[in-house]
């Protein structure tokens, strides 16, 4: 079995803890309800729509809290670049 080095382990929970933290400022109570409701169905989902909404936070291009309107939207367009069709000839 792998065993986590114990430092490992504690800074991964502090970043989540922070990334947690920075969605919670980010994201509108409902915005951030629907994102964990994503997460517990779709977790590499959840962590796109996380990682681009941290990017568009840290380039400085979200200037207000996002909606769950919006939040539905990222999502949706998210979960649209994932599926593609593989077309026969």
């Amino acid at each position: 079995m792998d065993y986590a080095d114990p430092n490992q382990l504690r800074q991964l929970e502090q970043i989540e803890a922070v990334k947690k933290q920075l969605l919670n400022k980010m994201l509108s109570k409902e915005a951030f309800e629907r994102l964990g409701r994503v997460r517990s169905v779709n977790p590499e989902l959840a962590s796109q729509a996380e990682l681009y909404l941290l990017q568009i936070y840290q380039s400085g291009k979200l200037k207000d809290t996002v909606s769950d309107q919006q939040m539905k939207e990222i999502l949706r367009l998210l979960s649209e670049k994932r599926d593609f069709k593989i077309m026969k000839k």
